[in-house]
């Protein structure tokens, strides 16, 4: 049995951090307490009857084992030893996912080691919006989660496993496979990451490089030669968009082992942390170690994940996907929660495009481990959570080593303490409160990423450019259109309407104009990633467009206003009420898988509720949630 870090005494929670976790819990009392009833039957029932795979009938069992050694056949069909499920999103074009290709053999050899037998139980699909932006696939981006989620059901479907292991890094597909395996929450999971690839050239570098190009300065292979010399390995990207966000977010829950988020992939501590995941997720199928899935990530876990996204300036795809996890364990949270959270939650990281260091920079400065310790010092973060190393959130304050070839974890450094200009201390944070916020006012309800927006731009009245793609924006500037005060509205861009594809193409242009010396900013129901940087971008907005919401009555030269300090975004002198809805544009299918996804635009939820279409489904399950958000 490894010995895994220790934690430390508890201190008093931040009341605002108890509070907003109470009324999660109110919110969710009906709905979580239905799903921890069905995980619990089930565990009473594999504790009564053996595992999973003795409920099987021979003729199931032995399509199981078929393909099986020799050694682990028998193992599997004749002894009570755990099968471990491997469900992974490898794939050889994407640089995050390229490095599980030689995770599986590894990780069967470490099971086999620590007395289990690992089975390869199915892939998940992983796309990378790096590679589909402002391309038709980024139309099926973000359902693409809702498909990791089936896909891992379907792995996990066969009911021959004993616990699982899940493998992926990038934006959908971590979400995705937490999605999928609450559905299983009776099974210890653990997450097993890719790392990010070495530092390339400089984020800021390669930004100002895409500007110029926006304007015309330097031709396409000097752009492509700085992209690649950026994206240039194996790994994930290395600026804290969606992808590292979600390891960050993994670690805060509990599902990672320490540490492991930011370690870079190819390296032997990689190596060895992956293999510690074998060797661990065996120990927590003993009765005595058991940490189903639905029993970790619980109403604390949550908020503790929302509260480190908060404070490192994550990902605004986050308001999104933590909202669909947590329903996935029966827990309501809505952006509500994000809003009071991001009151109290100082920013203490400066990660690109909220700063200039890279995810690698940050993890040098002192990572999560610094990080969650920092945090847990003043009481924002829940130290009393189930984690799959053992209880308590302090055995997240230790960074892993290798030691004379042995894998230790050592106490972090405090943060602030090795590069004070990347990760501080909650008594000198970069600001006051967290890098998200929520706007609300005649044009619906949104998010906004203010972390990277400099203080004289957190407001913004301009006049409206109405545009309903972000390719007639981009004609527009190209023809010197929009070269003043402007507030760019993108329209019908919403999960009903498109598959709510992110707008990265905007990012330089925008850049441009306010580099110009102009107010400048964004308004869609589109999406953002965490790439938004400077520019002030009201995203997300919901009611959508085509779902008739106000910025379907928005016309051009109406006088917007963004005030992030309010956290209010309105039209000005204008009831939306008099007007008609414009209706959305017909866009056609065009080969590109888009028209299979027509079921899935029709049923899909709102993005405060998690843009999922797994809203209508479940309705055991679903029906509270939908009640609880409508009274919130």
């Amino acid at each position: 049995m490894h010995n895994w870090p220790s934690t430390r005494p508890s201190r008093d929670v931040h009341l605002a951090v108890a509070e907003v976790t109470d009324q999660i819990a109110r919110r969710s009392r009906e709905s979580r307490r239905a799903y921890l009833d069905r995980i619990d039957r089930r565990i009473e029932q594999d504790q009564r009857d053996g595992r999973p795979r003795a409920h099987s009938g021979c003729a199931n069992l032995a399509h199981g084992v078929a393909a099986c050694g020799t050694e682990e056949k028998d193992l599997l069909a004749h002894q009570q030893v755990p099968n471990i499920a491997l469900v992974s999103a490898y794939n050889d074009m994407l640089s995050a996912h390229q490095p599980l290709d030689r995770y599986p053999a590894l990780l069967k050899k470490e099971i086999l080691r620590a007395g289990g037998v690992a089975q390869f139980a199915g892939g998940v699909p992983a796309m990378c919006d790096g590679v589909t932006q402002g391309r038709p696939g980024m139309e099926l981006s973000l359902f693409s989660r809702d498909v990791v989620a089936l896909a891992t059901a379907v792995a996990l479907a066969h009911d021959m496993f004993d616990a699982a292991l899940l493998l992926g890094v990038c934006d959908k597909i971590v979400p995705g496979l937490v999605a999928g395996a609450l559905s299983f929450g009776h099974l210890p999971c653990i997450f097993v990451p890719g790392g990010p690839m070495p530092s390339g050239i400089p984020n800021k570098e390669k930004a100002h490089v895409r500007e110029l190009h926006a304007q015309g300065q330097v031709d396409a292979m000097e752009l492509l030669e700085s992209e690649m010399g950026s994206y240039h390995a194996a790994g994930t990207c290395t600026f804290y968009g969606t992808a590292n966000t979600n390891q960050l977010v993994m670690e805060a829950l509990g599902l990672h082992l320490p540490g492991a988020s930011f370690v870079t992939s190819g390296t032997a501590l990689r190596r060895e942390l992956t293999a510690a995941a074998g060797r661990r997720i065996v120990e927590l199928t003993e009765p005595e170690q058991l940490a189903p899935i639905g029993r970790v990530v619980d109403e604390r876990a949550i908020v503790n994940a929302l509260v480190a996204l908060l404070a490192t300036g994550g990902s605004t795809n986050h308001t999104m996907h933590l909202v669909a996890m947590a329903a996935a364990a029966g827990i309501h949270l809505t952006w509500r929660d994000f809003a009071e959270l991001s009151q109290v939650v100082p920013l203490l990281a400066r990660i690109y495009p909220n700063g200039s260091a890279d995810i690698n920079q940050f993890h040098e400065a002192g990572g999560t481990a610094s990080l969650f310790g920092a945090l847990l010092d003043v009481g924002l973060m829940h130290e009393d959570v189930l984690t799959v190393v053992g209880e308590g959130l302090s055995r997240y304050t230790h960074e892993p080593q290798l030691v004379d070839g042995e894998l230790i974890w050592n106490r972090a450094q405090p943060a602030g303490s090795v590069d004070p200009g990347v990760l501080r201390s909650p008594d000198h944070p970069f600001a006051d409160d967290g890098g998200i916020r929520v706007l609300e006012g005649s044009l619906g309800r949104s998010v906004i990423k203010i972390s990277a927006v400099p203080e004289e731009n957190r407001i913004i009245e301009a006049p409206a450019r109405v545009f309903d793609d972000q390719q007639h924006f981009l004609e527009a500037f190209a023809e010197g259109d929009c070269d003043h005060d402007i507030v760019v509205v993108v329209r019908f861009q919403g999960p009903k309407a498109n598959g709510m594809p992110e707008l990265h193409r905007l990012t330089p242009v925008l850049g441009v104009l306010q580099g110009r010396g102009h107010r400048v900013a964004l308004v869609t129901d589109g999406r953002m990633s965490g790439a938004s940087g400077k520019v002030p971008a009201a995203i997300h907005c919901t009611p959508e467009a085509a779902d008739g919401g106000p910025l379907a009555r928005i016309q051009d030269g109406d006088l917007i206003r963004i005030d992030t300090r309010a956290g209010t975004f309105d039209v000005l002198g204008v009831d939306l009420d008099e007007r008609d809805a414009v209706p959305a544009p017909h866009v056609g299918d065009i080969g590109t898988g888009r028209e299979l996804f027509r079921l899935f635009r029709n049923a899909v939820s709102s993005a405060d509720t998690g843009a999922t279409i797994f809203s209508t489904l479940d309705a055991d399950i679903q029906d509270p949630v939908a009640a609880a958000l409508a009274r919130a």
